[in-house]
Formats: C-alpha cells, sequence, structure tokens
C-alpha cells in the first residue's frame, strides 16, 4: 500500500471516529435549558468558555478533539466555515460531502451562519446529522442538502 492510500485509510477511519464519537452523544440534555449541565459544559470548556453559551460549534469542535485533532477548536459557528475549507457549490452539486464534515444553517436575521452540526451520513439529496444545542440537546436530524448553507472539511 502507497503512501496515498494510506493517507486516505487514515482520513477514513477519523471520519469514522468523529461520527462514532458524535453518535455516542445523542441523548446529551442540558440540566436546565440554559446551556448548562455537565457534558454540556464540558463541550464549551473545550473551547474556552462556561456555561451559558450556544454551544452546538463547541460540540463538534470537541467531537473533532476527542478524535485526537486540534483543530476545529472554536465555539463561534461561523469560524468553522473558512472559505479554506468550504466545499464550492459544485463540490457539493457533485455529491463530494462526506462523514465528518460540518454543515452550517445561516440566520437571515443575523445575516451569518449560527448553528453547525456534523454530517453523519449522506443519502442523495439529504444529510443525516448529529448537532449539539437543538431543542436542548444533542440530535441525529434528517436535513435537505438544499436547506444547507456551507459545508466545510477539516479533514483532506
Amino acid at each position: 500500500m502507497g503512501a496515498k492510500a494510506r493517507h486516505q485509510d487514515r482520513i477514513e477511519n477519523l471520519r469514522e471516529r468523529i461520527v462514532a464519537i458524535a453518535a455516542q452523544e445523542i441523548g446529551v440534555q442540558e440540566a436546565t435549558g440554559h446551556n448548562d449541565g455537565v457534558r454540556v459544559e464540558e463541550y464549551l470548556a473545550y473551547t474556552g468558555l462556561a456555561k451559558g453559551h450556544p454551544w452546538c460549534a463547541a460540540f463538534a469542535s470537541w467531537c473533532y478533539g476527542q478524535a485526537g485533532l486540534s483543530a476545529p477548536r472554536n465555539a463561534w459557528s461561523p469560524a468553522l466555515f473558512p472559505i479554506a475549507r468550504r466545499y464550492t457549490e459544485q463540490q457539493i452539486r457533485e455529491e463530494t460531502i462526506q462523514p465528518a464534515d460540518l454543515f452550517g444553517i445561516y440566520n437571515r436575521k443575523l445575516a451569518r451562519i449560527d448553528h453547525v452540526g456534523i454530517v453523519q451520513k449522506v443519502q442523495g439529496c439529504w444529510i443525516r446529522t448529529v448537532e449539539g444545542n437543538v431543542a436542548d440537546q444533542v440530535v441525529s436530524k434528517r436535513r435537505p442538502v438544499l436547506a444547507i448553507h456551507a459545508f466545510s472539511n477539516w479533514l483532506d
């Protein structure tokens, strides 16, 4: 096996590990509905924040960290979608999105991405996700690709 194939295998294993780590967190809930609770505070602490802050980006960053990666590590959703890491519209049309990529939801009122999660599986024009801070917990959702503002790849 050549170096390129070994690298691809390593990346594939990392993707599987990140998704497995995220999936194990499904069902974690806030203690009082105010961005708090032992596990939620662990996600926030990973990015340098205390309880009480929105935690979807901290959750995604924490999952990557648990897989042994140092980046991304940011609690601000827009920071997880730098241009260098984003998929182009053509790449999205060509179904390049992969498990463990991040997806971002745009908020028109804020004029920025304000929610992020992890792609668990790509199912045609849908994705299965694992995301934190949805109804005060970690959940898995099915979302149409067309409803997603941006996708980012922190592994390749």
